[in-house]
């Protein structure tokens, strides 16, 4: 094999992998989802989800995930019940949406913990572009949210 080769393989394979790590997030579309301790419904009821929450999807088996939440917490949950649309979750105590990405901006919205918003888009580097459901577009502090 010519050297050539070794390297676009070498590189293939590291982009592979890269790829197959990507953290892959999504948020629950419905008004509320049960999460179990296995993929069945015949599985122990953990507890409920609810509608707009992010999770990190870890694992995917004939329709369902196994998931992770912003505590930490390992479930199962029938994979219907996500959609593949980007929320965050406000994990301080209180989060603040600012009308750019300083932190001297005016802040637009202040958030309590648990809140969920829209992600919009990445911006500099420790902050999230984002929309509150009341309206209110502007940024988060990356330190401020899970789901990212």
């Amino acid at each position: 094999m010519t050297m050539w080769r070794r390297t676009l393989l070498a590189l293939s394979l590291i982009s592979a992998a890269g790829a197959a790590q990507a953290i892959d997030y999504r948020s629950v579309d419905v008004p509320a989802a049960i999460l179990y301790d296995a993929p069945s419904q015949k599985g122990k009821k953990l507890y409920l989800i609810k509608a707009q929450t992010p999770v990190e999807v870890i694992v995917r088996l004939d329709g369902w995930l196994k998931v992770r939440d912003a505590e930490g917490t390992l479930a199962w949950i029938e994979a219907r019940y996500l959609a593949e649309r980007r929320t965050l979750v406000v994990t301080a105590a209180q989060g603040e949406i600012r009308q750019t990405d300083k932190p001297e901006a005016p802040v637009l919205a202040q958030l309590d913990k648990w809140v969920a918003v829209d992600f919009l888009e990445a911006a500099l580097p420790g902050w999230a572009k984002v929309r509150h459901r009341d309206g209110a577009v502007g940024y988060i502090r990356s330190t401020q949210v899970w789901g990212l």
